[in-house]
Order: C-alpha cells, then sequence, then structure tokens
C-alpha cells in the first residue's frame, strides 16, 4: 500500500481521538505544562466513563490495514518531546491505570539537556510494557525555516538526517522499530511526508485539532494538544466531539 495515497479502511466504527502532551509537573509553570493533578483527574474521567485507552499503532493499524475494530469510546495518548517529567510525574499514574502510551522523543536531548529524560529512564519506560518509543526527529528543527534557510539539496539531506538517525539511534540504544514519527511544531507538506516514506515510517503525527478520519493521509493524521488551559468541560466536549464527527 502506498502511504501517500489516502488512507483506507476503518469502514465500521468510529475512530479514536488523539491526545497529546508534552510535560506535566505540580503547577503548570508554562504553556505546555499540565498540571499532574489535572491528568489524574482525565484518567479518572476516562476510567469512570467506560472510555479505553489504546495503543496507538492498533489505530494506525485499523486506519491503514481495516484491522481489528476498535472499541466504542476508544481513546489514543500520546507525548511529544522526552521530558523528564515523563518519568517523575506521568509514570506513576501510567502504572496506576495500565495505561499504553506512545511517547515520541528527539534523541539528541536524551541525557544531554536537563530537562530530558536519560536512557535509562526511557530504558524503564521501554521495559514497563507501557510506553512505546518512537521517533520526534533527531533535534527538533522547524522545517519550515531550515526550508528557507538552506539551499535545495541541503535542505534534503538535512530532512533525511532528520528522519534516518533517530531510527538508528532508538534501534541501537534501545532496541525498538521506530516506524512512527510526530511532525516537529506539527509542520509537515508533500516533500517531507515523501521524504518519511522514503525513510520507513508507516504513520506520522500532526498538531491539527481534529479527529483522524479515513480519508487522511497515515503520515499525517490529527491530533489534539492538551495544556492547562484545557478543563475538564474542555477535554469532556473535545472527547464527544470526537465521536459525534466519527465515520
Amino acid at each position: 500500500m502506498c502511504l501517500l495515497a489516502q488512507a483506507h479502511g476503518a469502514a465500521e466504527g468510529r475512530l479514536a481521538p488523539i491526545f497529546v502532551y508534552h510535560r506535566f509537573g505540580r503547577t503548570a509553570g508554562d504553556g505546555m505544562t499540565v498540571r499532574t493533578a489535572a491528568f489524574a483527574a482525565q484518567l479518572e474521567f476516562l476510567k469512570e466513563h467506560g472510555y479505553k485507552v489504546l495503543p496507538l499503532r492498533r489505530l494506525v493499524d485499523q486506519i491503514g490495514n481495516g484491522g481489528e475494530r476498535l472499541p466504542d469510546k476508544a481513546v489514543v495518548i500520546t507525548v511529544d518531546d522526552g521530558h523528564r517529567s515523563v518519568y517523575t510525574e506521568m509514570l506513576p499514574l501510567v502504572r496506576r491505570y495500565r495505561i499504553p502510551v506512545t511517547l515520541f522523543i528527539y534523541p539528541s536531548a536524551i541525557s544531554s539537556a536537563s530537562y530530558a529524560l536519560t536512557w535509562q529512564q526511557l530504558e524503564e519506560l521501554r521495559r514497563s510494557g507501557l510506553f512505546d518509543i518512537q521517533s520526534h526527529t533527531y533535534w527538533h528543527p522547524n522545517f519550515r525555516k531550515e526550508k528557507r534557510r538552506l539551499a535545495p539539496d541541503a535542505y534534503r539531506d538535512f530532512v533525511r538526517m532528520h528522519l534516518v538517525k533517530p531510527r538508528r539511534i532508538l534501534a541501537r540504544r534501545l532496541g525498538v522499530t521506530a516506524d512512527m514519527l510526530a511532525w516537529p511544531f506539527g509542520i509537515y507538506d508533500d516533500e517531507l511526508v515523501a521524504a518519511a516514506e522514503g525513510a520507513g515510517y508507516v504513520a506520522g503525527f500532526t498538531l491539527d485539532r481534529r479527529h483522524p478520519s479515513a480519508d487522511d493521509l497515515l503520515l499525517a493524521l490529527p491530533r489534539y494538544l492538551i495544556t492547562d488551559t484545557v478543563d475538564m468541560r474542555e477535554f469532556q466536549r473535545l472527547l464527544e466531539v470526537s465521536f459525534e464527527r466519527g465515520p
């Protein structure tokens, strides 16, 4: 199947919304931090109201290959960047609720940046069986800016490095096959999608704020960005809108 063609399948049932978080903390000191207590309340809401958190891979298989039908009220949770709070704040809740999470990391920061996870922590997340660790490019570039800055050949080489290098590093350091990609800043276009397909990715994820559908490209599936400004009423609305607008 050509991944540049429109995704097909999922003829039956509704598609699960994909939520994306970044970091967690006792307080929301910046726009991308979700208070740990707020995240815990969201997970409790999902549990109490019969929602099922599914692995992202299962949703991708359903859209791309017409795989096993998703259960009613399915939801997918992803986290971008690889901040250390995934280990210190999120992991205990993930273990408590036994939910699968897909974590998109850029390897240049791991065990290097003070805010980032270490390789040892990532290995523990992997061993938990609850985290699927995938690619967020090598250092989280802004491809739009780099395309303006670089000559065409240099830009193509730059893109390829950011797509290929994380896959090699994650295979070597963690023994994982990183064939899913979160686009940095949600930026993608036809050229980037083609490059990702050529680099061996089977799915990519944006910040387009809507639910995925059978008409979406597998390499440009939308996600809802969750920040601390998303209160419980808005969180519930996103869930309801997602299912109301399903196929």
